[in-house]
């Protein structure tokens, strides 16, 4: 799990992505938000990741203060969900989760407007292109290990 951003701030107010990854599947949620708030971030992570997919056994992240404040870490232990942090200075120990924010800034910057305002709106349709897409360590797309097919793009013709 991280935190993307700052981005330009968007006319919905966000400047931030939570990304929440599943290290099986590739799977990846991200969620815009308006600051990186440790309420904030637990809300969205219960009322959005949570409330959908279940407790996750454990959570992995960075060192920022908002997964190592005393709010996040009261959640953790309510729910029973294992936390880890990656080492101070070797955030290669998230490796997965960094380069997936690459990815998504890079997939991002190919649909936004110039003034980078709508870039929240082209979210969810840029999280559905790359869980569609074959993930180079799997050989699978995400959407085939989470659901045990290929999921239908709002672009395929019908079958």
């Amino acid at each position: 799990m991280d935190i993307l951003g700052p981005l330009p701030k968007s006319s919905g107010g966000n400047r931030y992505v939570l990304i929440v990854s599943d290290y099986f599947t590739k799977w990846t949620e991200a969620y815009a938000m308006a600051n990186m708030e440790a309420e904030t971030v637990a809300t969205l992570l219960v009322e959005e990741f949570i409330c959908r997919f279940g407790v996750p056994e454990e959570l992995h992240t960075d060192q920022g203060r908002q997964f190592e404040s005393e709010l996040f870490q009261h959640m953790c232990r309510m729910l029973d969900i294992g936390k880890t942090r990656t080492t101070p200075f070797h955030p290669q120990s998230d490796g997965m989760v960094e380069r997936f924010n690459r990815t998504l800034e890079a997939m991002l910057s190919t649909v936004v407007s110039r003034n980078q305002k709508d870039w929240d709106t082209w979210l969810p349709y840029t999280m559905m292109a790359y869980r569609s897409a074959q993930h180079e360590s799997t050989g699978f797309s995400p959407a085939e290990l989470m659901f045990g097919r290929s999921i239908g793009l709002p672009l395929d013709p019908p079958s």
